[in-house]
């Protein structure tokens, strides 16, 4: 018999939750259990592994990440559409270091398909608009963009700029103007 109000939504909530404390790899079925304090073995009505744990963790993480995206976009376009973006990932990224881990999890295609992985490419390409980049071009710049706003705050998390001057949030500054300045002079492909 399932335990009362263990539902896989509550699961996940919780396993986020565990995940900004103790950091994404250390949740597991098991972790979870002591937090409940029950057995491993009642949580598997709810979950099947620790990787379907780990998966809607996962999903949790990039549907958050999208709501708080697509309301710092809401009414914005260019320089301000691109920095409320990035903004906002970043700032996901520093409550949330567990989820946003978890965010980044590889999901097999049909998963990732239906996550809110599609609305946050979505939301990057609706902002390149701004910027009059078609394809192949806008596929390019939001590869560009997702590692370089994933590349920055990585390094950022692991402590990789806190030795050093400048500030920190003034290279961020700095970034996203080198990022505004390139989209709106997008270079030329160039011949093979």
């Amino acid at each position: 018999m399932a335990r009362v109000g263990l539902t896989p939504e509550r699961l996940a909530r919780a396993g986020a939750e565990l995940a900004d404390e103790v950091g994404f790899d250390q949740v597991t079925v098991s972790a979870l259990a002591r937090r409940f304090d029950v057995k491993a073995a009642s949580l598997y009505a709810h979950v099947r592994s620790s990787q379907d744990l780990r998966t809607r963790i996962a999903l949790l993480a990039l549907e958050e990440l999208a709501d708080r995206a697509a309301d710092a976009l809401a009414g914005r376009a260019g320089k301000d559409a691109l920095t409320a973006l990035a903004d906002a990932y970043r700032d996901y990224a520093r409550e949330h270091p567990g989820r946003y881990a978890a965010a980044q999890l590889r999901l097999d295609p049909e998963t990732a398909a239906a996550s809110a992985g599609v609305r946050h490419a979505q939301m990057t390409r609706a902002l390149l608009r701004g910027y009059d980049l078609t394809e192949p071009d806008q596929t390019h710049a939001v590869r560009l963009l997702g590692s370089v706003f994933h590349g920055y705050v990585s390094l950022e998390l692991a402590g990789g700029f806190s030795h050093s001057a400048p500030d920190s949030q003034q290279s961020w500054t700095r970034v996203l103007d080198a990022l505004d300045a390139l989209l709106r002079n997008w270079p030329a492909p160039t011949a093979p």
